[in-house]
């Protein structure tokens, strides 16, 4: 999993509320359990105009030139600037999955769907959590100002503004300590590598019988 330490970027606004993971990538795509490749259904229903199938080449399908991941002034946006629940529906991993390949590395809202907010930080997302007043004014200025580029310091846990103001934000320890190691669930696992290792070698010398290979 990629490390998060600091990411600044440029912000796209999705306004509006209850973005469901449906949404966000749809039933139709959830074929693959590798990682990589749904960037280009990331919000498949409102990015295009035509209905998308799994494995189509989305180079030639007819944009819906009023969604804003479609708009060139949020052309290479690392931040995804949204509305209250987002993430909400079903549980699907795929979401952070679709998420994370098309570039965002972070998603500043009011609130999210708990097990959206789970499922981004085991896949290297870091989802802020503003009051819906901070969150109306960075809407503001993004829409202000073209190129609108956020700060987000995950040690200092911070948002900075180019105005300078900072917005900080609440994160667990634990989650915090993964983020900044790039430690998923597997990474967490590895770290105790070779404690697992001598585990394994003392049961098989107590219990050779639970190893035997059958042929």
């Amino acid at each position: 999993m990629k490390a998060f330490t600091t990411v600044k970027g440029i912000v796209a606004p999705m306004d509006r509320a209850n973005v469901d993971t449906d949404m966000i990538i749809p039933k139709q795509f959830l074929k693959s359990i590798k990682r990589a490749g749904f960037g280009p259904n990331l919000f498949d229903e409102m990015r295009y105009l035509d209905e998308g199938a799994p494995g189509q080449d989305c180079s030639a399908r007819p944009l819906n030139k009023d969604f804003v991941l479609n708009q060139s002034r949020y052309t290479g946006a690392s931040i995804l600037l949204a509305r209250r629940n987002f993430g909400c529906g079903s549980s699907r991993e795929h979401a952070p999955w679709a998420l994370d390949d098309y570039g965002f590395r972070c998603v500043i809202a009011p609130s999210f769907a708990d097990i959206f907010f789970n499922n981004c930080f085991k896949n290297g997302i870091l989802p802020v959590v503003l009051t819906e007043e901070q969150v109306e004014q960075l809407f503001q200025e993004t829409f202000a100002s073209e190129g609108y580029e956020l700060e987000i310091d995950l040690q200092e846990q911070v948002v900075r503004a180019p105005s300078g103001e900072t917005f900080a934000f609440e994160v667990d320890a634990f989650r915090k300590h993964c983020l900044l190691n790039g430690l998923d669930d597997i990474g967490l696992t590895l770290e105790h590598a070779e404690a697992i290792k001598a585990y394994e070698t003392k049961k098989r010398q107590a219990a050779p019988w639970l190893f035997d290979v059958v042929k």
